[in-house]
């Protein structure tokens, strides 16, 4: 079986580009919008603007993915003296919802599973290092999270 992280990627592809066909989404030079071009762009190193597509479609994916978990807070049960019940099979949905826009942005933004998989592990290390080291406002450090890099 294919690596399901890279599976997850594939079809996330395949759907952006079948909804950047069929609703005739076109990219600035008027061709057809592409996860690939997007991917492209992202990956790219240069220097990005607001004006940018990657700029534009990770707003939009942003946008989309904070719609996503906004529904899956209205799933969550906050009335302590309710007798209401979660309805888990939709809080899944929504959380593999707000999957769909989080593949997105990280295809826009440049990243591929195993890029995901390198950067994650380097970032769980800090996440484990600041804990070993009472995280605080006052300690916190962005320095570590500018030295992470996909190594790929």
């Amino acid at each position: 079986m294919a690596d399901k992280l890279e599976a997850l990627f594939h079809l996330q592809t395949q759907l952006n580009d079948y909804v950047f066909e069929k609703k005739d989404i076109r990219d600035r030079e008027g061709k057809v919008l592409s996860t690939k071009t997007l991917f492209e762009q992202g990956k790219n190193e240069a220097p990005k603007g607001p004006n940018t597509e990657t700029n534009l479609w990770l707003a939009n994916y942003l946008k989309a993915l904070n719609d996503e978990s906004r529904e899956l807070g209205d799933e969550l049960l906050w009335k302590w003296w309710s007798k209401d019940t979660l309805d888990m099979q939709n809080i899944r949905v929504e959380i593999v919802d707000q999957l769909h826009f989080w593949l997105s942005l990280a295809i826009t933004a440049g990243m591929d599973a195993d890029s995901v998989f390198d950067i994650y592990l380097q970032k769980n290390q800090v996440n484990l290092n600041r804990q070993n080291n009472e995280y605080s406002k006052t300690n916190k450090n962005e320095i570590e999270n500018k030295n992470i890099h996909s190594r790929l």
